[in-house]
């Protein structure tokens, strides 16, 4: 399945898999096996982070995986208590021993903790990594575009990918049509919405047109609007459900009917008011 997965081209020449594992809130005991079973799946790409304390668990099951590494796509991102330039740079290094890697495919900025003031400082830091060659590519995750202007001002690296909240109760189109207008990829995490989407008529219907599931359908809207996706689930069924989403495409109208769903309604944090350094 995994040839079936395109690739989006970063802005730096780096291929990214559209379709990602997502590895929020999965005990590290079971991200492991998860992580393989992802693999078996055909997915070629994974997502975790310093925060989701399971890094090392994926780094167990890169390396369990018989997959050559070049075929495999890593992401983690940094903690939010380690904003300045030093704690950047030995957070990142204490992320790469944890994974057992000797590169990354791509690293982020978790969250840019604007009452703090200090993202400009750890993009620095990361733009070190960057040309260190240890991070394939890097990125921020949760800048909204008053953020994303001050990495650009005091930066010399675009952000590869801007990782964010998306599903059709909230298509974060500002964030989106920001992040085209300057070659950044949007990543769209809760992609269905934490399951509070699913419930929809509107899914139900274009579900059945196509004989799939409305996870199904929401996960191909954010393919054909062109965002990366990374669906988590603990559930194994779930996980080859959740990448058989590239032999089918919706049409014009089904799209603008699932566009049409937002509501303006998040179900994390807002950018502005996340401030936690304690996690």
């Amino acid at each position: 399945m995994s040839d079936s997965i395109p690739a989006i081209v970063l802005n730096n020449g780096v291929r990214i898999p559209q379709l990602g594992f997502g590895t929020y809130k999965l005990p590290a005991e079971d991200t492991r096996d998860l992580v393989l079973r992802a693999f078996e799946a055909g997915y070629r790409h994974v997502d975790t982070a310093q925060m989701y304390r399971n890094e090392r668990a994926v780094g167990e099951a890169v390396a369990a995986s018989g997959i050559p590494r070049a075929e495999l796509f890593v992401t983690s991102k940094l903690n939010n208590a380690f904003h300045a330039h030093d704690d950047a740079l030995a957070a990142f290094d204490r992320t790469l021993d944890e994974l057992q890697l000797e590169v990354v495919d791509l690293f982020l900025v978790h969250w840019p903790l604007p009452a703090l003031g200090r993202y400009t400082e750890a993009w620095a830091a990361l733009e070190e990594v960057y040309r260190s060659g240890r991070a394939r590519a890097i990125g921020v995750s949760n800048f909204q575009p008053d953020h994303l202007r001050r990495v650009l001002d005091a930066g010399t690296v675009v952000p590869a990918v801007n990782q964010v909240e998306v599903h059709p109760w909230f298509g974060n189109e500002e964030v989106r049509a920001f992040g085209r207008e300057h070659g950044i990829v949007t990543e769209a995490w809760s992609p269905l919405g934490r399951g509070r989407v699913l419930d929809e008529p509107t899914l139900a219907r274009i579900a059945e047109g196509h004989g799939r599931t409305p996870a199904q359908v929401v996960l191909r809207w954010h393919v054909q609007r062109g965002d990366v996706v990374f669906p988590k689930s603990a559930t194994p069924s779930r996980i080859v459900e959740n990448a058989r989403v590239f032999d089918f495409e919706l049409e014009p109208d089904e799209m603008a009917a699932i566009t049409g769903l937002d509501r303006g309604e998040r179900t994390g944090s807002h950018p502005d008011e996340e401030n936690r350094t304690d996690r």
